[in-house]
């Protein structure tokens, strides 16, 4: 019986805390920016806690617990991924005092001008660099950085697997070749923040995604991240839109959905 109440929870799962893309939508909280939590076999891991990501932990349903975690990866320093950082080290940690749990981070997320401050590292039992193709893995969740994606700061994007089940998170860049070769998975998660290609910036834009999931063939393709252009475009409709137009499911993700693997 125990052990049937445990698979009711869901040992495998994925959970968007937030869906927020860019500084006004985050500003605004038109979109909570949370961050995703993964669950892998009982291994607990938050990728990238921007502004609320605590809040959005206690207001969950059901709740997850910060004292549950076994790790936290940022994907790049960026305040919409990093900004929470430091109080879910001291959640992760129960307020520091239990040293445990592992960061993940760019090596300028530490460096010059730091958003993990250093206090926080003191609590955490070890810290991990990213960098470009390498593989990293905390308890039960093993993960592959991407090559370093074209944006204004150190980025990287994951594969990991789940339940048999190759999923990538495709991260903040500016669209480039060879991105397509990294991502190839089941499952993609990826971040658009545009609708039109702005070149100046180096976010996604839609046609970018669509052109990604065309070359990538996912079996399910989740949109996240939207920027203000998108959320006016409902991304929704864009989501059955692409579905259409590619014969390949894409899902438009929305604040607390859970992924259940």
């Amino acid at each position: 019986m125990a052990k049937k109440l445990t698979k009711t929870v869901g040992e495998n799962f994925i959970k968007f805390l937030g869906t927020a893309g860019a500084r006004f939508v985050m500003i605004k909280q038109l979109r909570a920016s949370g961050g995703i939590w993964v669950c892998c076999e009982g291994t607990n891991v938050l990728i990238d806690p921007g502004p609320g990501s605590l809040v959005r932990l206690a207001s969950s349903r059901p709740k997850l617990d910060p004292g549950k975690l076994d790790a936290i990866i940022l994907t790049h320093r960026h305040l919409d991924h990093s900004n929470d950082i430091n109080v879910m080290i001291e959640g992760m940690t129960d307020g520091g005092f239990k040293k445990r749990g592992v960061l993940f981070c760019p090596e300028d997320a530490l460096n010059d001008d730091p958003v993990v401050l250093k206090h926080a590292r003191g609590l955490v039992e070890k810290i991990e660099i990213l960098e470009a193709d390498r593989p990293y893995s905390v308890g039960n969740f093993k993960f592959h950085t991407s090559m370093k994606h074209i944006h204004s700061v150190l980025t990287y994007g994951l594969k990991f697997n789940i339940s048999n089940t190759n999923v990538s998170l495709l991260t903040d860049t500016k669209y480039f070749g060879g991105l397509a070769d990294f991502y190839k998975t089941d499952i993609l998660i990826i971040c658009v923040v545009f609708v039109e290609p702005r070149p100046e910036v180096d976010h996604l834009s839609l046609s970018d995604v669509e052109s990604l999931i065309r070359d990538i063939k996912p079996k399910k393709a989740i949109l996240t991240h939207f920027g203000m252009s998108m959320l006016r475009a409902k991304p929704q409709i864009q989501a059955v839109e692409l579905s259409q137009k590619l014969g390949i499911e894409v899902l438009a993700a929305y604040d607390g959905m859970t992924l259940n693997l």
